[in-house]
């Protein structure tokens, strides 16, 4: 799969680090609306001494029109993923994107629409769910580990990303906030363990009107707060199975497991769905203690891009793991949750997703 990347911001780096590991995955050209930073990332790359030709910085319409780019990895801000997303298809490009798919369900709908009519693949993050943390999570509920599944609970909680992003606005405009930002890592990881959900209630809140920029050249600047930044629901699962979520930025820390599953005979305590290893622990029914599992399913080593060699994997016609009909399901739960703490009462959750299958114990490292 020959990837060409749009958007050169912090995030490519971690995207570059799997390339370099990946076997089935050639990244080809670079591109960003500052020709700077996309002739950085490529001479970081091409110092790295990689193969077949190197890595050449081009700007946004050359890398659409290139033939020999066959998937565009789209990393920019959220509010264009949509639209670099539709420009990709229109050129015949298969697309992968940064989460959320799009800001809006409408735009996320024409996203898939228009790559079904142009028989090119979606696929999106958070890829996460891929790893080794996740997928032994996974493994362990459906070989009967801790019983019938009952109910699960997902805790976020952070004072506030102001605290060391030296330019943090967008985190409190709206189409951010904690519920957009990191809800995806967690809803994701919900739908991968315990199925797709129907329907969902929500409450939110915001304690401040302003934050104060912590850190680089802006430190000490107030910024306003459009958003709310307190989220918390009850995701109802097709399976029956009840989800509570709490999303925060207003929070300053906590104990609980960043997702906890619990069964009639067991519970799961899952690791981080922003990380893709980490113990997966259990305390089964009449036990003593917590005990560790061993590492049972899931990519090893893996890192963000691994949902991109998935997805070159797939076989036609299949959906990829980290797919589009995914990735517009979470949008669906999220969009749902805060349409519900607006109004104040349930939601029905329309999308289906079909929950992903699993990863086998894979290491894709070349």
């Amino acid at each position: 799969m020959r990837v060409g990347i749009i958007g050169c911001g912090k995030i490519v780096g971690q995207y570059l680090a799997s390339f370099r590991q990946l076997e089935g995955v050639r990244l080809v050209a670079v591109a960003d609306i500052d020709m700077e930073r996309a002739r950085a990332v490529a001479a970081e790359w091409n110092d790295g001494g990689e193969h077949d030709g190197g890595v050449r910085a081009v700007g946004v319409e050359e890398l659409l029109a290139s033939p020999d780019v066959d998937l565009v990895l789209n990393l920019t801000i959220p509010a264009a993923h949509a639209e670099v997303a539709l420009k990709a298809i229109a050129a015949g490009k298969s697309v992968y994107g940064e989460k959320p798919l799009a800001a809006t369900t409408v735009e996320a709908r024409r996203v898939l629409d228009e790559a079904r009519e142009a028989g090119v693949v979606v696929g999106c993050a958070p890829d996460t769910v891929l790893g080794t943390g996740i997928q032994t999570a996974r493994k362990a509920i459906d070989d009967g580990l801790i019983g019938d599944p009952v109910a699960a609970t997902a805790t976020m909680v952070t004072p506030g990303h102001e605290r060391w992003h030296p330019n943090p606005d967008f985190y409190y405009q709206p189409g951010g906030g904690p519920l957009l930002d990191m809800g995806p890592y967690y809803v994701s990881a919900l739908v991968t363990l315990l199925g797709p959900v129907v329907s969902v209630t929500g409450a939110a809140s915001h304690t401040r009107s302003e934050r104060v920029i912590g850190s680089g050249p802006r430190a000490g600047e107030k910024i306003p707060v459009e958003i709310d930044t307190h989220v918390t629901g009850v995701l109802v699962h097709e399976s029956g199975v009840l989800s509570t979520l709490v999303m925060s930025f207003d929070a300053v820390a906590t104990h609980s497991s960043n997702i906890e599953v619990h069964g009639s005979m067991g519970t799961l305590a899952v690791p981080d769905p922003n990380h893709f290893d980490g113990d997966t622990r259990v305390f089964r029914l009449g036990g003593a203690e917590w005990e560790t599992l061993p590492v049972s399913a899931g990519y090893v080593g893996s890192g963000r891009g691994y949902g991109i060699a998935d997805l070159a994997s797939t076989p036609p016609g299949e959906e990829p793991r980290a797919g589009g009909t995914l990735a517009f399901h979470v949008l669906d739960v999220m969009e749902s949750l805060l349409d519900s703490a607006h109004s104040g009462k349930a939601v029905a959750v329309t999308s289906r997703a079909e929950r992903p299958s699993a990863v086998p114990l894979t290491d894709r490292r070349g």
